[in-house]
């Protein structure tokens, strides 16, 4: 599944894998968060639910313009640099295009989440 996330100024579009957690995750679109940097490798904000990792493997490691789901937070996890395995994480999807610019938008900012044709 193609969406889009859109911030006030950019537009920036990902594919969702076919896993539980993504198809949770689309379910929940459209939606609206505000996104903060995390430890200057990723961009996360909290999920209004818990998403099914069923079937998921025990962790992953990230690689820039990857969307994931950390789950023992809960949270949207939007890596910007790559980042070691880490129990827990599991993989929605990935960015098309623009990380780079997506990662440029510094402190708290809203992002919406749709779906994309």
């Amino acid at each position: 599944m193609k969406i889009r996330l859109t911030t006030d100024t950019d537009s920036f579009d990902a594919t969702l894998n076919n896993s539980a957690a993504a198809r949770d995750f689309a379910a929940l679109l459209p939606l609206t968060l505000t996104l903060t940097d995390y430890a200057g490798t990723e961009k996360v904000s909290d999920l209004p639910q818990k998403l099914s990792t069923t079937g998921a493997p025990s962790g992953t490691a990230a690689q820039a313009g990857d969307l994931a789901y950390y789950a023992p937070w809960g949270n949207l996890a939007i890596f910007h640099k790559d980042f070691r395995h880490s129990e827990g994480l599991v993989k929605l999807g990935a960015f098309t295009s623009g990380i780079d610019q997506f990662a440029a938008h510094d402190g708290a900012f809203g992002v919406t989440i749709t779906t994309a044709d």
